[in-house]
């Protein structure tokens, strides 16, 4: 198969790191430096990628694209990409919802093919190796599988469904990222209360994952009656010190879906899944 030239949007940290790994195995890999940062330019350079003055150039000139910007500026510039009426494969990568996903597939049809992607780990450089998860037209996929072979990305594909990777990426940022957050909130507790020194010698003492136990899931819909008030309490201590208390009243209105698992030693994951779904 012959080298493809790729076309870069926009070179931030992990655009730039993942677009000097898809040179490897491009022709050429182009970047659009019309309205960019100082910091974008010096990226780029930095990473060997190959300025173009026009978006439209990128495009005439790319037989593959990858989108990785800002969330909120993914569906802007997908239109801006199809009102150039690209004929290539556009690789949405960026952290966005499946319908969503599903809109900028349509915003290209049927000119161009549109492969879902989704970023899991960091950019890829000093030894990082992060995956690319992949959903879409077979062919398609296979493409950007060969494009990313032996580099730093490790591209995956999940299937042929359109918004399958997006949803992969979305699962797993919710709880990693939302972990983070009440790291925060919990930390913040507990120094306003002279213990978090203590409180980090508790956690200590586990570091598994929950995220890898979701047959506890069960086992926590069974004591969510107890958990939901106990929540509230904790939210009240936030917000008595003047830390955010949303995040756990949300929480406790989660728990309020499993009222009627009341201590329902039988009780599956499914059943407890099914139940958040349809409470």
């Amino acid at each position: 198969m012959d080298q493809p030239t790729v076309g870069i949007l926009h070179p931030g940290s992990m655009g730039a790191a993942v677009a000097a790994c898809a040179a490897i195995n491009a022709a050429e890999t182009l970047w659009c430096k019309t309205g960019r940062s100082t910091a974008s330019v010096e990226r780029a350079a930095q990473f060997g990628l190959t300025p173009v003055p026009t978006l439209t150039e990128l495009l005439d000139r790319s037989d593959i694209v990858i989108s990785l910007c800002p969330p909120a500026a993914a569906e802007d510039l997908a239109r801006d990409v199809s009102g150039h009426r690209f004929a290539g494969v556009f690789v949405e990568a960026n952290a966005i919802n499946p319908e969503r996903v599903q809109r900028i597939a349509g915003l290209f049809a049927p000119d161009a093919t549109v492969v879902d992607g989704g970023v899991v780990g960091s950019p890829p450089v000093g030894g990082k190796t992060p995956t690319l998860y992949l959903s879409g037209p077979a062919d398609a996929t296979a493409r950007i599988e060969a494009l990313f072979a032996d580099t730093a990305v490790q591209a995956a594909v999940l299937g042929t469904k359109v918004g399958q990777a997006s949803a992969l990426k979305l699962s797993y940022a919710a709880f990693q990222k939302t972990s983070r957050v009440l790291v925060a909130l919990a930390v913040g507790m507990a120094r306003e209360h002279g213990v978090d020194q203590e409180l980090v010698e508790v956690a200590s003492r586990r570091t598994d994952s929950y995220l890898a136990e979701p047959e506890y899931v069960a086992t926590t819909a069974a004591r969510a009656w107890r958990w939901g008030p106990e929540l509230e309490e904790a939210a009240d201590a936030l917000a008595a010190v003047g830390l955010p208390p949303e995040m756990l009243r949300a929480a406790a209105s989660t728990l309020a879906r499993w009222d009627e698992a009341k201590d329902d030693g039988e009780l599956t994951l499914t059943d407890a899944l099914d139940r958040l779904v349809q409470p």
